[in-house]
């Protein structure tokens, strides 16, 4: 209190040396204090982010830590700075301005606000710094902060506002939660996606649902691509054509998704497809087809088992190989299929410790597929599709050596026409054929002699 009169008396008596005839209850004085109290505050604020805020940046970036480097980059320092002149507002008004005076209580006031709102801002940067350090983190791929750390900043940032408002109007905060409560359905109508999304936010670090990084595919909102941000109202997720959706966060809980995580930490990448093979290719092996086979290296064992299998079969049976009803043989496409797998179990890109088989499927209109199903150990998508690629290019190309054809549609239809089109020759051949000779049997006819 000292202290405060004696800076007070100093004042005025450096203000009457200017206006002799000037008083405290003169609203000059009130001025000029207002204006006194805004230069200091600004010089103090100039001086802490010319002077002071370089300064701490120095220590910053010669420090180990990066945390302090993280409060940096999101302005939490510069934003503290800002504590000072609200302080020095606050603490010499009542010293240089009466009570009584209107423009105290409304300096007191803008201070109280003006703390208010530099130490949220402050905060926001010290909660972003968590964020990040939290994302930089192992601990960020088993579970998503970002929803949490928007919540804590609402929450904060209501808070920050029922407290203005009880400044403003002079009236105890708790006194206004208590009036929130007539229009609280109008507030769940506009908090609406963000109760939603915090809710969701819960379930899906609870569970571990989704994490930033995870490639997700939504059909319904054409989306398909890795998520970059899981946000309290909404996810940000960039497709693999480099474009951003954005959805809302309580989406991932009551929509259909497909996550690619489990796919990511397993062992490999599943190979599905089928290739369509012409039913008409499909035939009986004979001893030089099977003379050939037992040349290909994946399947010559197979051969011999088969043959000492079926030798056997006839001889119990008492079958005469030559009996084409009642023996049995191998056929071209069983071979097939037994050469695709061992060619399969030998692939170096291919996981053996997974479901691996060749298969074949009902057959329909377009012919008998038979279906590649393994896992890569490729899982990244150029790689992997190179690894597919690879393996139904070696499948394709070995289908001549057995015997079979692919089926395809417009193949056949040129094959169809190009039979007709033989046909409908030949037949217009034979009727020419056929008219060239009545012609000649009708000249003899006309050239013979008479008879008398």
């Amino acid at each position: 209190m000292e202290v405060s009169a004696s800076v007070r008396d100093h004042f005025i008596h450096l203000v009457k040396d200017v206006f002799p005839n000037l008083t405290t209850e003169d609203p000059l004085y009130n001025l000029l204090a207002l204006g006194s109290i805004l230069f200091i505050a600004v010089l103090i604020y100039v001086v802490a982010r010319l002077l002071v805020r370089p300064q701490i940046a120095n220590w910053v970036y010669k420090s180990n830590n990066k945390w302090d480097n993280a409060l940096q980059e999101h302005g939490f320092f510069r934003r503290l700075m800002h504590l000072f002149p609200a302080l020095f507002i606050y603490v010499t008004t009542p010293v240089l301005i009466d009570e009584e005076a209107v423009i105290h209580g409304m300096m007191i006031k803008s201070a109280q606000l003006y703390m208010l709102y530099s130490g949220l801002l402050a905060l926001y940067a010290m909660l972003s710094t968590v964020e990040d350090v939290y994302n930089a983190s192992a601990l960020s791929r088993r579970a998503p902060i970002t929803g949490f750390i928007q919540v804590t900043k609402l929450a904060f940032a209501i808070i920050t506002i029922l407290l203005s408002i009880s400044l403003i109007v002079d009236r105890s905060p708790l006194l206004i939660v208590s009036g929130l409560t007539a229009i609280a359905a109008v507030l769940l109508l506009i908090f609406r996606d963000t109760i939603l999304g915090f809710v969701a936010g819960i379930q899906i670090a609870a569970n571990r649902m989704f994490n930033t990084g995870d490639w997700i595919a939504m059909p319904k909102y054409e989306v398909d691509g890795e998520i970059l941000e899981i946000g309290l109202t909404n996810v940000k997720v960039q497709n693999w054509d480099k474009t951003i959706s954005t959805l809302p966060t309580y989406s991932l809980t009551t929509e259909a998704v497909k996550n690619w995580r489990g796919m990511q930490e397993s062992g490999g990448r599943r190979i599905k497809r089928a290739i369509y093979i012409d039913v008409h290719s499909i035939k009986l092996c004979d001893n030089d087809m099977l003379e050939r086979f037992s040349k290909i290296r994946y399947i010559n064992d197979y051969i011999d088992k088969k043959k000492n299998e079926l030798r056997a079969y006839h001889r119990d049976y008492s079958i005469d190989e030559s009996d084409l009803l009642n023996n049995r043989r191998l056929t071209n496409i069983g071979t097939f299929r037994a050469y695709l797998e061992a060619y399969l179990r030998k692939h170096p890109n291919i996981n053996q410790e997974l479901t691996l088989m060749v298969r074949q499927l009902p057959p329909n209109e377009l012919g008998l597929p038979l279906e590649v199903y393994c896992f890569s150990v490729q899982k990244e998508w150029v790689k992997y599709e190179k690894v597919q690629a690879d393996i139904f290019d070696h499948v394709m190309a070995m289908l001549d050596l057995f015997d079979l054809r692919a089926y395809q549609r417009d193949g056949h239809l040129s094959l169809l026409a190009h039979r007709e089109h033989s046909a409908f020759n030949n037949i217009d051949e034979h009727n020419v054929r056929q008219k060239s000779a009545e012609h000649r049997i009708d000249d003899k006819r006309d050239s013979a002699p008479e008879e008398g």
